[in-house]
């Protein structure tokens, strides 16, 4: 029988609505489980790994995907799959950081949640639940698993970990990924796009715990001023920036705006530019107005999210590495994060 482990984080997924406080609050798996009797007629074999107290998506920090990354290890040999209850706000930030983390994965990790509670009747949370499930379980013919990967499954869709953005606050379909197709969708059948999907490793699960949280994001916009760029390049201790450009990776040509991003390079600074739309690339040096940010030293996030962008960034700050490999590897797709556009 498939063993999966559920490991439950938090968020609305676990929340029932609180009488007296008129508040949604926190419940422990437990609570869970009763509400989801199906679990029991799936057939599979499920253990569960709770935090506790569970957190709230929007306190979610690198330390705690840290701990994600040892909880899987600790038991990666016990497990066929690993399920994580999380909360949707940040679930895209905790998958892409995951899937860098987490090198050679050659088993499921699914994460999931709900933007109903589950003690509400029409909650979204048991079909997320039981799907996600019976997709981390999932194997081919030859006894390989279906995704060997770290992926979020919301509302009938699976999608990359690193490729998903949460676009919305209300709708049961919060997550979409703009850039690269889904690897599976829920109707009748689960059907699989295996086209789309990692290839399994054969070398062992290699875990990273070390991320550098001293990074800022820089979103310009019209009318943005010195003072500002230069508080946020001026931090004490940066070492890396998320620069968030128009469209193909255009930013404004004022000679003081590129005067103090080439003035953060030189000191070391790390900016990666990616484009502040859902869906494209960065084309360094398509447009004039990107080619300057090309000729002073900003490294191309291509098609990433921010999401993705953002956890890469901490991720390879974090191993340790010479200024030029950074540079190098966050335009090198790792986990299936971004795609290289063929230069015509």
């Amino acid at each position: 029988m498939t063993k999966i482990l559920i490991i439950y984080t938090g968020g609305t997924v676990g929340m029932i609505y609180d009488d007296k406080t008129k508040a949604l609050r926190p419940i422990g798996f437990n609570e869970i489980r009763n509400n989801l009797p199906e679990l029991y007629r799936m057939g599979i074999d499920f253990y569960v790994y709770a935090f506790n107290p569970p957190i709230d998506s929007s306190d979610m920090q690198p330390e705690i995907w840290s701990e994600l990354a040892g909880i899987i290890e600790d038991r990666y040999d016990r497990y066929d799959g690993f399920v994580i209850l999380h909360g949707s706000d940040t679930m895209a930030f905790t998958a892409s950081a995951l899937s860098f983390m987490l090198e050679n994965l050659s088993k499921p990790v699914i994460l999931t949640g709900s933007q109903l509670p589950i003690g509400k009747i029409r909650t979204d949370a048991k079909e997320n639940i039981i799907t996600a499930m019976e997709i981390a379980s999932m194997k081919h013919s030859n006894g390989t698993v279906m995704v060997p990967e770290v992926c979020i499954y919301f509302d009938f869709m699976l999608f990359r970990g690193n490729r998903a953005k949460k676009y919305n606050a209300e709708k049961f379909e919060a997550f979409y990924s703009m850039n690269y197709p889904a690897l599976a969708e829920a109707g009748f059948d689960i059907k699989h796009k295996h086209n789309y999907v990692l290839p399994s490793p054969t070398a062992p699960l290699k875990v990273h715990k070390e991320l550098d949280a001293n990074i800022s994001v820089l979103k310009i916009f019209p009318g943005i001023t010195r003072k500002v760029v230069e508080s946020i390049l001026n931090v004490e201790g940066l070492r890396g920036v998320i620069l968030e450009t128009f469209g193909s990776g255009n930013a404004t040509t004022q000679p003081w705006f590129i005067e103090c991003l080439e003035n953060a390079i030189k000191r070391g600074i790390i900016i990666v530019d990616i484009t502040q739309c859902d869906g494209g690339s960065v084309e360094l040096g398509k447009y004039e107005t990107s080619q300057y940010l090309q000729n002073i030293g900003i490294v191309s996030g291509h098609d990433m999210t921010f999401e993705a962008a953002t956890t890469k960034l901490m991720f390879l700050l974090g191993q340790h590495l010479s200024h030029d490999e950074i540079k190098r590897l966050i335009e090198v797709p790792l986990r299936g994060e971004l795609t290289i556009e063929e230069q015509v």
